[in-house]
């Protein structure tokens, strides 16, 4: 098991686990909201086979990855992601950021530049920013994410078996065999096994103000959203980031839901290779 660490709480370490496979130029995947680096299953052979460096790692509080009590913001992602970057001395490397691992492409950028960075993905991302705000009328309400943080609150492991429905567009896909029930449990596995306390901060985190960081971008830029997201609604996310960031190329996945990256991995896939290449 690999890992490395970025601080201390008290006498424990903060370790993130991660993954180094393969040889050629280097991508990073970063998963989302409330999975691990595992979610990207359907993306890692196919990116191997077509010659590149695939590097995963968890997010703190998520997958194999430490769990403490602080560190929930992006900020502090952004940070986690640098100190990865820094430890395999990753130069020219693509970073592919799934849901939330969209915000820590952003403001790692925003915050760190483009020294190492030589290309840029944001798959169902939440940039650039997803609250609704006085300044910002085409987000989504506060009122939502704290709906969700009380569900969290009364009971997480009920709340992720409704969450995962929508992540998955259960209802329409399944009839089509795009998600089946095992695949949806195997997923919310990895959700209860994650943090409560993370669980429940990172909500905080989903209306992050990315706008500043996205102007930052200048590197080439892939933006992939379905078209159905349930969880991350395209036109106040994908479709925003496709206009800020210069030359962007969107792909939009029809009737995709937010979890592409499984349901409709051989589109996700396709547009990936074509870019990196």
């Amino acid at each position: 098991m690999s890992t490395f660490s970025v601080g201390q709480e008290n006498s424990t370490s903060i370790d993130l686990y991660y993954e180094d496979h393969g040889t050629g130029k280097p991508v990073v995947l970063i998963h989302g909201y409330p999975l691990s680096a595992a979610s990207w299953e359907k993306q890692l052979p196919v990116l191997l086979e077509a010659g590149h460096r695939v590097v995963m790692y968890d997010r703190r509080g998520f997958g194999r990855s430490s769990q403490p009590a602080t560190g929930y913001d992006y900020d502090t992602f952004a940070d986690d992601l640098h100190a990865l970057l820094e430890k395999l001395d990753l130069t020219d490397v693509a970073l592919v950021g799934f849901s939330m691992g969209g915000g820590e492409v952003a403001r790692y950028i925003g915050k760190y530049g483009t020294a190492r960075v030589g290309k840029a993905v944001f798959v169902g991302a939440v940039a650039p920013h997803l609250l609704k705000t006085d300044d910002d009328p085409e987000g989504v309400p506060g009122e939502v994410f704290d709906g969700i943080k009380a569900a969290i609150a009364k009971d997480r492991p009920s709340f992720f078996a409704g969450f995962f429905k929508d992540f998955f567009n259960v209802e329409k896909l399944k009839p089509e065999g795009r998600i089946t029930d095992e695949a949806v449990h195997m997923n919310w596995g990895v959700a209860v096994a994650s943090s409560p306390i993370a669980s429940l901060a990172c909500v905080d985190t989903w209306g992050t103000d990315f706008r500043e960081d996205v102007k930052r971008i200048d590197v080439p830029t892939l933006v992939i959203h379905g078209d159905a997201d349930n969880i991350v609604p395209f036109a106040a996310s994908g479709a925003r980031t496709a206009k800020l960031v210069p030359g962007a190329k969107l792909v939009t996945i029809e009737n995709g839901p937010h979890a592409v990256n499984w349901t409709h991995a051989e589109e996700v896939n396709a547009a990936l290779l074509e870019f990196l290449s």
